[in-house]
């Protein structure tokens, strides 16, 4: 049986954003990432950059996230905090988008969320701290903090999110099919690799 949803968790700096669009292209599958966002913020109301951020980071009790997450959406959230109802939109997005087509998901705890499917294949992109430093500051450029700082922060905020609604650890082995590094293997071969397996799974 083929595996006609694929999830794609990563380290930041790993490439498995770019990995996750190519896959996509090479198998006729749609690709969601800025997407899923945009499609939380209709359920939602709420911002897109609150979600694109509250999505992968550690939930916040931070008051001013909820002037800044919400547009006329409070009266919704039946006494959820902002990022609990958030999660929970999330969650049933994520589960519509994998009934309605084959498609990649990047992030978004999208590995957990479709765990019970078994036409799902889940993937960790990963790779050196030397490689991904050299890789963000290649994209993004360099700023205050070093690439070294800003790899650890972003991977810890992804890492207590994932645990905070999962129970889960995030980038076990065994919360994944296929844990690849793409500093060794490189982005081309990932993508051949998570493509071949989809097919012939």
């Amino acid at each position: 049986m083929s595996k006609r949803i694929i999830t794609i968790s990563r380290e930041f700096g790993s490439g498995g954003r770019t990995i996750g669009k190519e896959v996509a292209q090479k198998l006729g599958y749609s690709y969601y990432d800025k997407e899923l966002v945009r499609q939380v913020a209709v359920e939602t109301g709420f911002d897109e950059k609150y979600i694109e951020q509250a999505g992968e980071y550690a939930p916040s009790k931070n008051w001013l996230s909820f002037g800044f997450a919400a547009r006329g959406s409070q009266g919704a959230m039946e006494g959820m905090s902002a990022n609990d109802f958030l999660w929970a939109i999330q969650c049933r997005v994520i589960r519509s988008l994998a009934e309605k087509e084959p498609c990649v998901i990047v992030g978004r705890c999208a590995d957990y969320i479709l765990r019970e499917r078994e036409d799902c294949l889940n993937v960790f992109i990963h790779a050196s701290m030397a490689a991904r430093a050299d890789r963000i500051v290649r994209l993004y450029g360099s700023s205050e903090k070093s690439p070294e700082k800003r790899l650890e922060e972003k991977d810890k905020r992804r890492r207590v999110y994932y645990k905070h609604y999962t129970d889960g650890d995030w980038g076990m082995s065994q919360n994944y099919h296929l844990s690849l590094d793409s500093g060794i293997i490189g982005i081309q071969r990932c993508v051949d690799i998570i493509s071949e397996m989809a097919k012939t799974l």
